[in-house]
């Protein structure tokens, strides 16, 4: 499994990081695959956010960003972990962008 560290400013630069590193893991084009989100929840109160990449051929590709732990684990097409990255600099949770760019 692959650990890194970035730091990363906003919700929409989480986003292009999740779609670009996830493109890669199987070797697709970020432009022909979509990304959807879903906020996670623990007690009712956000705990992270859930990623998934549909790309050709039914593949999916999911990655979750936690953000107690500051963290985005990320997985291949067949569940397994691939690559975990530490936050050095992650933003706030904003639900309000979350909810406006899914």
């Amino acid at each position: 499994m692959v650990e890194c560290q970035t730091s990363i400013h906003n919700l929409e630069d989480i986003r292009q990081y999740v779609t670009q590193t996830l493109s890669k893991i199987e070797l697709l084009r970020p432009e022909s695959s979509h990304l959807t989100t879903r906020l996670l929840t623990r007690n009712n109160s956000p705990c992270g956010i859930y990623f998934c990449l549909h790309g050709p051929r039914a593949v999916r590709l999911t990655a979750i960003w936690e953000t107690d732990a500051n963290t985005i684990l990320f997985y291949g097409s067949r569940g397994q972990r691939v690559q975990r990255t530490r936050l050095l600099a992650a933003p706030e949770l904003d639900i309000a962008a979350l909810q406006a760019a899914a």
